[in-house]
């Protein structure tokens, strides 16, 4: 990075670097030889997929570090891409942003909870940012199209290649209210040592990285940890003791991350953001006693079986069935696998 902006600051372009010849190139550049021949070769054979594919469509871009056009935050870490190939919405890229990140294999309960902060952070006005993998980053994107803002999805492959196959459809719809961004060429496939590098990118565009479920080896930690060393607000939502997937934010927690239970815990420690509002009802919180519901009100944050129930509210089966019966058409409580039920923390359904 320290090459390329010398070479910008002498040549004030990147055509003129690459028409350059190579005695002005070694002198800028101290001698290095083998940055010369490669910047030489890179003008005589230019990456004919990449211009093919920036070709394909009006909202195609190439953005070059310390050029015009590319994400503030970004050029601020120490590791910026050199190239940014994006399709889709490029001002989302210097809009404030939150990035959600978390588990591939994600419970019901930590997707909804992705969902839902992700749709109240968007209509608070962030740009929520993640990785377009299964489970947590998945839920992320859709919560904030759900609540009608924009998404960015940093992808581990080349712009061309979406992973998994399965969110084809939603990274078309991230297309149009939103990005897709890589530093990747054209044709990359998924390769598992570009995903963790990725991370930087998604940390890097973003003031700060939410958490939600991961365990205490996941890939979620290495953007937390990104995000600490680039001066990022790192924020992870706690979940239950027993449960593997809450032991990557309980140590983040303890290492210093901020204990997320509202939406206003996360804008609370960000700059104020114009026409911001939080919503009535807030993610995280936890309306039993308000809704009158004696089971919801003894439900707690992690999943339990009917019997622990009866036992919790004193009821009999037949009536703890059926207000589980009556919370679940309420949008209020899921039924999951094994019998047990959880609070439902995304939208209600639709009636």
């Amino acid at each position: 990075m320290v090459a390329w902006r010398r070479l910008l600051a002498a040549f004030g372009s990147p055509a003129r670097v690459l028409g350059a010849g190579r005695s002005a190139l070694r002198e800028c550049l101290g001698g290095r030889t083998a940055l010369v021949d490669g910047i030489l070769a890179a003008g005589e054979h230019p990456p004919r997929a990449d211009l093919a594919w920036l070709q394909g469509g009006a909202d195609r871009q190439a953005l070059l570090l310390d050029l015009p056009g590319y994400p503030p935050r970004l050029a601020q870490i120490a590791d910026p891409p050199l190239v940014l190939l994006v399709e889709g919405d490029v001002a989302a890229l210097g809009a404030p942003q939150l990035a959600i990140v978390g588990s591939r294999n994600a419970s019901p309960v930590g997707r909804e909870t992705a969902f839902a902060m992700a749709a109240s952070l968007a209509a608070c006005g962030l740009v929520i940012t993640s990785g377009l993998a299964e489970g947590v980053d998945g839920a992320a994107h859709r919560g904030a199209l759900s609540g009608g803002g924009l998404t960015v999805a940093v992808l581990g492959t080349g712009p061309d290649r979406i992973y998994p196959r399965q969110h084809a459809d939603l990274a078309g719809d991230i297309r149009r209210h939103g990005a897709l961004v890589s530093e990747q060429p054209v044709g990359t496939p998924p390769r598992g040592f570009n995903f963790p590098r990725r991370n930087r990118i998604i940390s890097g565009l973003s003031l700060g990285v939410l958490v939600v479920e991961a365990g205490i080896h996941s890939g979620s930690l290495i953007t937390a940890h990104l995000a600490a060393e680039q001066g990022r607000e790192v924020f992870a939502i706690p979940g239950g003791i027993h449960n593997p997937l809450a032991r990557g934010c309980h140590a983040l927690i303890r290492s210093g991350a901020k204990l997320v239970e509202t939406v206003s815990d996360i804008l609370d420690e960000l700059p104020p953001l114009p026409g911001a509002r939080v919503p009535a009802t807030a993610p995280g919180a936890h309306p039993g006693e308000a809704h009158g519901n004696p089971v919801l009100a003894c439900l707690g944050d992690s999943p339990v079986s009917v019997d622990v129930l009866v036992a919790r509210t004193g009821l009999t089966v037949a009536e703890v069935s059926t207000m589980l019966l009556t919370l679940q058409m309420d949008g209020l409580v899921t039924a999951l696998p094994g019998g047990l039920f959880g609070r439902h923390h995304g939208p209600p359904p639709a009636r």
